[in-house]
Parts: C-alpha cells; sequence; structure tokens
C-alpha cells in the first residue's frame, strides 16, 4: 500500500449543539487531504446509541466497525467538558472493541481555555491503551477555541499548520511501523 493511499479518519467526539471542535475537526482533515491521504470525518452525532448496547450488532455499531477496520490509523478531535471527555464519545468507541486493536491513535483536544482540551486527552489516552490502540505522543491542543477561527471557519493561528503536521508525521510513522 501506498502511503498517498492510507486512511486516516477523524473521529469528531462530540455531537453537543455549538460545538466549536467541529471547526477543528474540518481545519484538521483539510490538512490530513492537503497531505494526500484519504480521510473524513465520522461524528459522534451519528453512533448514538443507547448506553447500555454492547451486542455490536446495532446499524451504528457495524456502520463503525467498517469505516475503523479499513483505516489505517485515526484522529480523535475532542472538547475538554468540565475536566474530562465528552460521554458519547465513549460511548461510541465502546461500540467497538477488536476493530481498534493496534490501530495508531492522534489526538487534538479543543477548549475555549488555555489548556486546549489537555486534561481529556490525557484521560482518552488510557481509554484507548484499553482498547488496544496505539496513542502516539504528538496531540494538538487547541486553545482558546472561541477566538481561533474567524466567522467562515478558517484558522487564525497559522502555527497550528505546523503542529498538524508534526502530528500527522508521527502518526504516519507508527502507520507504517505497523504495516
Amino acid at each position: 500500500m501506498s502511503e498517498k493511499n492510507l486512511s486516516i479518519p477523524i473521529i469528531l467526539g462530540t455531537g453537543r449543539l455549538g460545538r466549536q471542535s467541529e471547526k477543528v475537526a474540518k481545519f484538521v482533515l483539510a490538512e490530513i487531504l492537503k497531505s494526500g491521504f484519504n480521510s473524513e470525518i465520522i461524528d459522534a452525532r451519528d453512533f448514538r446509541t443507547p448506553a447500555t448496547d454492547r451486542t455490536g450488532q446495532s446499524v451504528q455499531a457495524k456502520k463503525l466497525a467498517r469505516k475503523i477496520i479499513e483505516s489505517d490509523g485515526l484522529v480523535i478531535v475532542l472538547p475538554e467538558y468540565n475536566y474530562g471527555y465528552p460521554g458519547e464519545l465513549k460511548m461510541m468507541l465502546d461500540l467497538l472493541y477488536e476493530e481498534y486493536a493496534g490501530k495508531p491513535v492522534a489526538f487534538c483536544g479543543v477548549s475555549a481555555g488555555g489548556l486546549g482540551g489537555a486534561r481529556a486527552v490525557e484521560q482518552l489516552k488510557l481509554v484507548a491503551l484499553g482498547l488496544k490502540m496505539t496513542p502516539i505522543s504528538e496531540a494538538v491542543y487547541f486553545s482558546n477555541v472561541l477566538s481561533l477561527f474567524d466567522q467562515r471557519g478558517n484558522i487564525q493561528d497559522t502555527n497550528y499548520i505546523k503542529r498538524v503536521e508534526i502530528m500527522l508525521k508521527e502518526l504516519i510513522r507508527h502507520v507504517q511501523e505497523k504495516i
């Protein structure tokens, strides 16, 4: 498989109305596509199931399983809510188990404050380990997200382009080691 044929989808980890992390996910998607990789946004809104459904048999679980199996690595964009990650992201991830095994995963934290979702990312790295994923060390923390993008969704601080590039390079290195 050619490096440029790699599939690196983005999991958008919140379904909240008015979510600011959607701007981050779209920005990261554009950067991945510019790099020549295949990508799409896998939106938590599309994978809502009852909290007790761990059968893997729901339409949402089967759809998610196909997307995860076809991916070479993942990027999870997640906001920090009350010092943690969103519950719907945990429920979405918990729909599957074996499909995640060995998948390299990168994280982009998002917050209105100055830490960029760092606490939520660190917590979710433990969950990723429990799902047998391979969390990479490079993460991107999108701080002060309310002023980081203009009204059209364009990023105001172009330093984030380089940060995402560094994260992707590390993610691809882990993907290539796995192949």
